[in-house]
């Protein structure tokens, strides 16, 4: 199972190797991981995707909480939350074939953020499941890079299980 977890940790050097040290030492692996300011600039938010078994995890967000820089930790795993993530993508594009790359972005939303003669940069943000669709029907015409930026999550409900707006 996939465990999306997120941490408020104190803006302070060190503190993204001791997470990542303490997970790793545990013998998981960290699928995605994405780091970035909050509201307060001594604060910072990480989000990270861990494949693994309910209870040892459990386990390690326990320990998580323990580290002195660590504000909070949650496992949104079982509760209601929203994930993205952004995709770039550099695809082929001859000239007869542009129409059809923009109309497929158009569907999925995305944006054309760079435009040469022989390649197109698209820009898209979504869950996984979107993100996954748009490159299968990308893949035939030719992508030349990606970069993606794993998954941000934020949670829907207070922990009671309620949601904050009805």
């Amino acid at each position: 199972m996939k465990h999306t977890i997120t941490l408020n940790v104190d803006n302070q050097p060190g503190v993204l190797a001791r997470i990542v040290g303490l997970i790793s030492g545990r013998g998981y692996n960290i699928e995605t991981l994405n780091v970035g300011p909050t509201q307060d600039p001594n604060v910072s938010r990480m989000t990270m995707q861990v494949p693994g078994d309910d209870r040892v995890l459990e386990q390690v967000t326990r320990q998580l909480a323990k580290l002195v820089d660590v504000r909070s930790v949650n496992d949104l795993t079982q509760r209601r939350f929203i994930n993205r993530e952004l995709l770039l993508i550099k695809v082929a594009a001859p000239r007869e074939r542009r129409s059809e790359i923009m109309e497929l972005v158009g569907l999925f939303e995305g944006k054309i953020i760079a435009v040469r003669s022989a390649d197109m940069v698209i820009q898209v943000a979504g869950d996984r499941d979107k993100l996954h669709a748009l490159l299968a029907l990308l893949e035939p015409l030719g992508v030349l890079d990606l970069a993606r930026t794993g998954g941000i999550a934020i949670e829907t409900e207070n922990h009671n299980g309620a949601d904050d707006e009805e």
